[in-house]
């Protein structure tokens, strides 16, 4: 019987589409996440591997696993596996693209808002049990309505983004590797070079793939050519933004404040970051709807199935 490893626990949704056609191990359910070697020794004997983002599917496991057939992860990205060794030996990945978008965006959007108004920083300022009544002075931040929005990487999420900051009168700009002229034509959005978003944007929302171009691609150069006001929001992969140089950045005032959902070595932050006041952090949360989640899972599992039973996969890796 085909023996599918999940690498960890996915909804019961998921789980009944796989169960009446296979022989399924479940990872360990998180906290704590299985390790590298935990995955690799985890995977060893499967026919299919269902991954999850924070789980990596590396060289050394894929090559280790001499009965493996096909790889399909619930996530829309996947840097968590090595595709060209699973390319090499001509395994099948599969992805979940486009199921998130809408609720990533509706997260990021949240934590825009959240950063450049330092909802966070007054919220622990009240539990604390520090406020003292209302003040002219108090926790000002920064409009969201009306900004300049600056967001690098007009694909699916960047446009549902784009969407969303109409309702608040903003212009928006966009930076990519490729012109978006859809995204132009249908949301009035215009396309800068990425130096001149940086320096002319209140608000900055990262929106790219983690791929050798873009690792590091708010650097502490990138984060000294904008406003000393400018917010910057990352839910996208946190290998994009050098943590360490945005923590310098702003505790040193290079610029006012940041909202991270994402983290450069997951699930370790910087601690640097954990001290600053100006800083939102999420825990990977902006796709976490129960509806989100669920459709993500389902389809993986449904790429599987078609995997089974010989029929075109519906969401391959290119």
């Amino acid at each position: 019987m085909t023996r599918i490893v999940v690498t960890r626990p996915v909804t019961e949704e998921a789980l009944s589409l796989l169960r009446p056609r296979a022989e399924l191990k479940i990872g360990p359910a998180d906290p704590p996440l299985p390790t590298r070697d935990e995955v690799r020794e985890m995977v060893r004997d499967a026919d299919v591997v269902y991954t999850l983002p924070a789980n990596p599917l590396d060289a050394e496991a894929i090559g280790g696993a001499q009965k493996l057939r096909m790889i399909a992860t619930m996530g829309t990205g996947f840097d968590n596996i090595d595709i060209a060794a699973a390319k090499k030996r001509g395994i099948p990945v599969t992805y979940a693209p486009g199921i998130l978008d809408e609720t990533t965006a509706d997260g990021a959007f949240g934590l825009l808002i959240a950063a450049a108004r330092r909802f966070g920083e007054a919220e622990r300022v009240l539990r604390a049990g520090e406020w003292k009544g209302w003040g002219p002075g108090q926790f000002l931040g920064q409009d969201v309505h009306h900004a300049t929005l600056g967001i690098v990487g007009m694909g699916r999420i960047g446009r549902q983004i784009a969407r969303r900051a109409s309702g608040f009168e903003m212009r928006v700009i966009y930076y990519d590797e490729r012109r978006n002229d859809q995204a132009e034509r249908e949301l009035s959005v215009v396309y800068v070079p990425l130096d001149r978003l940086l320096a002319e944007s209140d608000i900055i929302s990262v929106h790219v793939p983690l791929m050798p171009s873009t690792r590091h691609l708010i650097d502490a150069e990138a984060l000294r050519k904008m406003k000393p006001s400018a917010v910057l929001i990352n839910p996208s992969r946190g290998p994009v933004i050098d943590e360490r140089a945005l923590a310098e950045a702003l505790r040193d005032g290079v610029i006012a404040a940041a909202g991270l959902d994402v983290y450069e070595r997951e699930p370790r932050v910087e601690p640097l970051l954990l001290e600053l006041e100006n800083v939102v952090l999420l825990p990977h949360i902006a796709s976490a709807s129960e509806r989100t989640r669920t459709r993500m899972a389902v389809r993986a599992a449904q790429n599987i199935l078609a995997f089974l039973d010989g029929k075109p996969l519906l969401d391959p890796v290119p």
